[in-house]
């Protein structure tokens, strides 16, 4: 084209540097193709190609089909140059790029090229389309274009986004010349489908590494949960990338050595907001709210970044755990303002929020107001009544959410019958318990769990004690405990001490077991026995967990430990307590209560 260029006309040059502008815009497109049309300058087959290329470049999908019924008026289709950019425009959609390839070969005139093939391979691939992409592998075959370098690169590729690495594998052997993308092709397959071994035995056979070997190694690794290796060859690697870093921080938060991932995440030379979004939600998935909304606020002070939908996700499940409800409604703001409102898993995250902050109506409207619900924007709703105490709600949108036709999963059903638990409600606790199965599912450990507690709190401890017997699981610390403080409430010393004995198997640890029985014992005056209670402890290391609370001041979280007089405003919260209580106890007018 460049060759042919001094040969074009004023009109022509004019029009190809129109099209070759970075800011052209979709109506701009459409005036170019108008300006073409009117000077007559579409027999020029490159300016047409350009154009074309141009259409698929842009987002519009409408545009794509302006460039194809421009393509389809065109006389003669038989150049390969302009077919292909046809062809590279309908990637995205392999069934049109393909019936186009089709009717391309009916026309005796058309040649394909290597870049015919590699643009129907990344079409196939992307499309999943086996059977479209093994006859695209037999043409090539026919043509004698499978031993072009870049043909059969990406007939690689096409077979490991299938996941049929015997091709994939296959076709990279009988390759008479590799190059960097070929090996990384095949290494990101085998990573990608597990089989780390064959993905370490081939990088290391790599002459020549890039970092996407390294990083399709890394994750690898990281999916399977091996950090070990993944750190080894992150430590190895010379050029890291925002990618390299971001793969080893979800490794360690999904672990649970957030530490570690801390620790990473500050020694990163530069960050983007996914890494900024997989730190937060690593805090949140192990339990760590305060810390996720503290690097939030950080992000927003320090880095020029904007929270997306991704963030908000992230962040909501910290903020409904800590009950920060002025940081909820500002970034139920933002929501609003970004019109993200209209994702589904942002609207039942919101839900789910004001539902544990105590805002159960404003839960409540808002889930009305989501356009598409799914189950889990029901599952939010229910188990909200539900931690609110409201049973009774809780089970009248369970009935709902099956008259609107959504099936129920695993996650309703705890939401149910901790509903039926808080609110008491044993006769429909045992029937919907009783009716999982009904709707496919089969009772966890989670939902004979709430039955244990359900059952325990109304005093029903030989049925609860029946239940954890014929359970088809082992039991675990969390049930052990429910029962042995329905125990307790019942007075049951027996059955206590018993459970007790099978808890301390289990979790030594755990000072609340303890201090249940030995509370029950002194009841009972049982000295000598609560005494013995407390050498257990002492043996078994069960220390009390330090009390906190947390309050909400301008957005900001506050956490105040019992005991702790090491706060900066100490010594002024405990005078204004003490002024409070003496203004409660009319001991001081309210004039001087004030500090």
């Amino acid at each position: 084209m460049k060759d042919q260029l001094w040969r074009w006309s004023s009109l022509e040059r004019k029009c190809l540097f129109l099209l070759q502008q970075a800011n052209t815009t979709p109506p701009s497109l459409l005036q170019i193709h108008a300006f073409i049309l009117r000077n007559a300058l579409e027999t020029n087959l490159n300016l047409l190609t350009k154009f074309i290329t141009t259409c698929s470049s842009s987002s519009p999908s409408h545009l794509i089909k302006h460039a194809r019924r421009v393509f389809d008026r065109q006389p003669n289709k038989h150049d390969t140059f302009l077919c292909n950019a046809m062809i590279r425009a309908h990637i995205p959609q392999f069934a049109e790029s393909f019936a186009l390839y089709r009717d391309l070969r009916q026309d005796k005139g058309f040649e394909p090229d290597r870049y015919t093939f590699t643009a129907l391979a990344k079409s196939c691939g992307l499309g999943g389309a086996r059977s479209e992409g093994e006859e695209i592998h037999g043409h090539a075959v026919k043509t004698g274009l499978c031993l072009d370098l870049y043909v059969s690169t990406s007939l690689v590729d096409m077979y490991v986004k299938f996941g049929t690495m015997g091709c994939a594998r296959k076709v990279f052997d009988e390759m008479t010349e590799r190059n960097i993308v070929s090996w990384t092709a095949l290494v990101c397959g085998y990573a990608r489908t597990g089989d780390m071994g064959s993905a370490r035995r081939l990088f290391d056979e790599m002459p020549e590494r890039d970092s996407a070997a390294f990083n399709a190694l890394i994750d690898g690794y990281v999916k399977l949960g091996e950090m070990g290796s993944a750190r080894s060859l992150f430590d190895e690697m010379r050029d890291r990338n925002v990618v390299t870093w971001t793969s080893m921080i979800h490794g360690y938060c999904h672990r649970g050595d957030v530490g570690a991932a801390k620790s990473l995440f500050d020694s990163m030379p530069k960050k983007n907001l996914i890494s900024w979004n997989v730190m937060i939600g690593g805090y949140c998935q192990n339990k760590r709210p305060h810390e996720a909304v503290r690097l939030f606020h950080e992000m927003q002070s320090t880095a020029s970044l904007e929270p997306d939908a991704v963030t908000v996700v992230s962040i909501l499940p910290a903020i409904a755990d800590l009950g920060a409800l002025d940081l909820g409604h500002w970034v139920h703001e933002f929501v609003q303002r970004k019109k993200l409102d209209r994702l589904t898993n942002i609207c039942t995250a919101l839900v789910d929020m004001y539902a544990k902050c105590g805002e159960i109506k404003k839960a409540k409207r808002l889930f009305d107001e989501i356009p598409e619900k799914e189950t889990a924007s029901w599952n939010a709703l229910i188990n909200g009544f539900a931690v609110n105490g409201y049973g009774k709600e809780a089970l009248e949108v369970f009935l709902e959410m099956q008259r609107e036709k959504f099936k129920p999963n695993n996650i309703t059903f705890v939401g149910v019958l901790s509903a039926c638990n808080h609110c008491g409600l044993v006769e429909e606790g045992k029937f919907w318990f009783s009716k999982m199965e009904n709707f496919g599912l089969i009772p966890q450990i989670e939902h004979y769990g709430c039955m244990v507690d359900l059952l325990g709190r109304a005093g029903c401890l030989e049925e609860a004690e029946k239940l954890i017997k014929s359970m088809p699981y082992d039991v675990n610390g969390i049930i052990l405990s429910s029962f042995l403080f329905a125990c307790g409430y019942c007075e049951d010393v027996t059955r206590a001490n018993k459970t007790l004995e099978q808890a301390v198997k289990l979790e030594p640890w755990n000072y609340g077991n303890y201090v249940m029985l030995r509370n029950l014992y002194a009841r009972n005056r049982r000295w000598s026995d609560a005494d013995n209670i407390k050498s257990s402890m002492r043996k078994n290391q069960a220390d009390k967990e330090v009390g906190y609370s947390v309050i909400e001041v301008d957005g900001r979280i506050k956490q105040f430990v019992a005991g702790d007089r090491m706060y900066t405003s100490s010594e002024a919260i405990h005078l204004t307590l003490l002024q409070s209580w003496k203004h409660m106890m009319g001991q001081v007018p309210c004039s001087m209560a004030k500090v």
